[in-house]
């Protein structure tokens, strides 16, 4: 968990026993949740998780050990740094391959905002961001999820007016087809 005044975000791993409609969705799943401070209180604002996949669960490391496997987390780091270089760039292509088709958030206003919404603004130049330089970032992998909590400092113009500052955010992401995409983002601005 990070906390950047009055937002909060926090990630973790849980195996469960469930049932949805009287079926079996027991299982392990990777979670995220931005939380902000209102009247005093916490509250989930944004939530997202995935399933976890492992390729042979009886003979897998254990989840701590996954969390921190120094490979992958530096894979994943990458990953982000490459996001935010597109981003920078304007490169709607590469952006299109790093973005999940299924890709969704929550904006600010609380309207969903889709893969197809994202890539539009950066090639319209209605968002652009001029510079950014990510602050702490922790990850954590299990089988064929991760999330990524991290802060980043940078200039963005959101409809021409200048947003920049520092924002949080958490990625879900999932490997899919021999490659990770960003599947869910939760993000804020701390006040």
């Amino acid at each position: 968990m990070q906390v950047f005044g009055s937002v909060a975000v926090a990630q973790g791993f849980v195996k469960e026993e469930r049932s949805r409609d009287g079926k079996d969705s027991s299982g392990q799943f990777l979670w995220q949740d931005l939380l902000k401070k209102h009247e005093g209180k916490w509250v989930v604002v944004r939530s997202a998780a995935a399933r976890v996949v492992l390729a042979d669960s009886s003979k897998a490391q254990s989840p701590q050990a996954r969390f921190k496997d120094p490979i992958l987390v530096d894979a994943i780091r990458q990953f982000e740094q490459t996001v935010g270089d597109a981003m920078v760039a304007a490169d709607v292509d590469k952006l299109k391959q790093m973005y999940a088709d299924d890709w969704s958030t929550v904006g600010s206003d609380g309207e969903i905002f889709t893969k197809e919404s994202l890539l539009s603004d950066f090639k319209s130049g209605k968002h652009r961001l001029v510079s950014f330089k990510t602050g702490p970032m922790d990850v954590q992998v299990i089988g064929d999820a991760a999330v990524v909590q991290a802060s980043v400092s940078g200039k963005r113009i959101q409809d021409g007016k200048d947003i920049s500052g520092q924002f949080v955010f958490i990625d879900l992401l999932k490997k899919r087809g021999g490659k990770w995409v960003i599947v869910r983002t939760s993000g804020a601005k701390p006040s």
